[in-house]
């Protein structure tokens, strides 16, 4: 059974974040010659970014949407993030030439979507659970005992 964490906590957080949400449809399951290699890149693209602190990205989560596999990504910036997109070495560009070669032999057995949110303020609470999200993938700090979401929320100063 998870241990919970004995305390409210927020996310450590302060300053920029873009929130990345990138998810992949499988339109044809019988056909996992199809979709199962789009499937099989975002592990390693999670592995090497995790590996190199500099990336830029913070944490991730992974979980399923109604749709199919869903990934959360928490990034310090849009800059970082879109030059992990064009890094010619990276995982990232094997595995969009993958998925547009699939595309083009098997045009929609398989989709993906992306969506980018640049964030200006972000607010948390963690109750009667370890830290997830945010908080799991910048830090937690305990919540003071009047915290109110509306005072987390507004802006610094």
């Amino acid at each position: 059974m998870a241990r919970s964490a004995p305390t409210r906590l927020t996310a450590e957080h302060n300053g920029p974040l873009v929130l990345f949400l990138i998810g992949m449809r499988i339109n044809r399951p019988w056909r996992p010659d199809h979709w199962l290699q789009v499937f099989a890149a975002m592990p390693r693209m999670l592995a090497e970014l995790s590996a190199d602190p500099d990336s830029g990205m913070l944490g991730y989560r992974i979980t399923l949407g109604s749709g199919g596999p869903l990934v959360v990504q928490y990034w310090k910036s849009a800059e970082e993030l879109f030059a992990y997109a064009s890094k010619p070495d990276a995982e990232h560009r094997r595995a969009w030439a993958a998925f547009n070669r699939i595309a083009r032999k098997a045009p929609n057995s398989v989709g993906i979507w992306h969506e980018t949110y640049v964030v200006e303020r972000a607010e948390s609470i963690y109750v009667g659970m370890r830290p997830a999200g945010l908080a799991k993938a910048t830090g937690a700090r305990p919540l003071g005992q009047h915290s109110r979401a509306a005072e987390r929320l507004r802006p610094a100063g």
